[in-house]
């Protein structure tokens, strides 16, 4: 158990690794003044962000948004937006890759949220400058001579500073997730759950044991990590978590790589590979405890199927769900299990805080440096060179 909202189940029979413990409670105690790690502060209540929520409040009069960003800009605050939909009334659209156009008829005004930390994404500035765009527009990135601050003085639009010392795949948290968030109409805070993880001591050895467990299936050649997702408004959240861990730690010809697969659908495709293919793999359940999802139509069932007649599909999801464990278990195939019990910003929140800090404790432990991507930025280079020729 993480928390009242989340079930989860280790990884069975890895033991405790005690350079990760020790590792880990080094990094606590080196991060006691959050200050000099602006990371785990956006993680917490304490955290101060670069803009005036007067500001901010008027955008609520919107209704739809587009957001524009790569990566880490965009990735977290899509994952809030399909995890808790339905909570949220405003209709938001994410520009997140070139040649992706996505068209929303309305007569309703749209604001745009242009994000990049650099201010220089050559993606970002394409996308932006292939739609239509009026003038509401507020940009967030750093406070340097960049692309965007210039275009946004060109349009007389607001900036919010981005943190310099917080990556995109970390700014969940920050102005880059909490701005979306809050004119989705949630509330920023609840979300902020790091100081209550790690004054339990149970969490603490949860991150542990989860870090000691990937460490030996690392270093077993066990390098890819199976998100089995029994929840579609999730798939965000991996696609976030995919970024997190495979831009952090794969370098020096080590890493994780995470991989997405939606269950139960996969059962009929990829399954027969995990359950029978090479041993390569550790897995993550993930599911989502939620009724009535969709009713079965008694009148349409055959006597050879009157069990389902009593069922929703909620029933027959959770009973694949455990169906699936079960095998798993019998084949002595390594995973870890989260149910959610209720969907919300302080479940989010606690899923977020939880991946950062084992993503960042795997890389220290790996003895690498979890907060760049230097192989990537040959790509840019190589990009613009070939532009301008």
């Amino acid at each position: 158990m993480l928390s009242i909202n989340i079930n989860f189940k280790n990884f069975l029979k890895i033991k405790k690794n005690a350079q990760v413990k020790k590792v880990f409670e080094s990094f606590i105690k080196d991060s006691e003044n959050l200050n000099n790690n602006q990371i785990l502060l956006s993680l917490t209540k304490k955290y101060k962000y670069s803009f005036d929520i007067k500001k901010i409040k008027n955008l609520k009069k919107f209704e739809v948004f587009r957001i524009f960003g790569m990566g880490g800009s965009t990735l977290g605050s899509e994952a809030i937006y399909n995890f808790l939909k339905k909570k949220i009334r405003k209709k938001f659209l994410f520009i997140d890759n070139i040649n992706n156009k996505k068209i929303y008829n309305s007569k309703k005004k749209i604001f745009n949220l242009i994000i990049s930390k650099s201010g220089n994404t050559l993606e970002t500035i394409s996308n932006f400058n292939s739609h239509k765009i009026n003038k509401d527009c507020l940009f967030i990135t750093e406070r340097k001579q960049n692309y965007l601050n210039l275009l946004a003085k060109k349009l007389k639009s607001e900036v919010v500073e981005h943190n310099n010392f917080i990556g995109g795949r970390y700014s969940v948290l920050s102005e880059t997730g909490m701005i979306p968030a809050y004119l989705m109409g949630l509330k920023p805070d609840k979300f902020k759950k790091f100081e209550n993880l790690i004054s339990s001591k149970k969490f603490m050895s949860c991150i542990v044991e989860n870090v000691s467990s990937i460490l030996f299936f690392h270093n077993q050649k066990k390098n890819n990590s199976i998100i089995l997702n029994y929840d579609e408004q999730a798939n965000s959240l991996f696609k976030w978590y995919q970024q997190l861990v495979a831009e952090s730690l794969g370098k020096s010809s080590k890493g994780i790589l995470p991989i997405i697969s939606n269950l139960p659908k996969d059962n009929h495709s990829v399954m027969q590979h995990y359950l029978d293919g090479v041993k390569n793999n550790f897995y993550t359940f993930f599911y989502v405890k939620e009724k009535n999802i969709g009713k079965i139509d008694k009148k349409l069932i055959l006597n050879s199927h009157k069990f389902l007649k009593d069922k929703d599909l909620s029933e027959i999801m959770y009973a694949q769900f455990l169906a699936t464990k079960k095998i798993f278990l019998k084949k002595k195939l390594p995973f870890r299990c989260f149910v959610i019990k209720e969907r919300n910003e302080e479940t989010l929140g606690e899923l977020f805080t939880f991946f950062i800090l084992e993503t960042i404790l795997l890389g220290k432990v790996l003895k690498i440096n979890p907060y760049n991507q230097p192989a990537v930025e040959q790509i840019k280079r190589e990009t613009y060179k070939i532009l301008k020729t």
